[in-house]
């Protein structure tokens, strides 16, 4: 009976060794990802919150700011998340 032949460990498939590599270039891309998307999700729900106030017309000299710091924030996320993207 014959063996194939085994792989020595320093030996990987060249999928595996492209994701190795792609992760010492770049470590955690994955969880910053994950971290844009609930910062944005965060910005979007509070964004919602004060537009609800702002169609009140509930205290419109604290909503406003507050506001427009939320969308700043979706905003920054999405930029981030395209950055990491490229």
């Amino acid at each position: 009976m014959d063996k194939p032949p085994e792989k020595s460990p320093t030996q990987l498939d060249p999928q595996r060794y492209a994701a190795l590599r792609a992760e010492a270039k770049a470590p955690y891309k994955g969880l910053r990802k994950f971290f844009y998307i609930a910062f944005a999700a965060s910005g979007f729900v509070g964004a919602l919150v004060f537009l609800a106030q702002l169609a009140a017309g509930k205290d419109v000299t604290t909503a406003f700011p507050n506001f427009a710091l939320q969308i700043g924030v979706v905003a920054l996320m999405i930029f981030l998340f395209r950055l990491e993207s490229k």
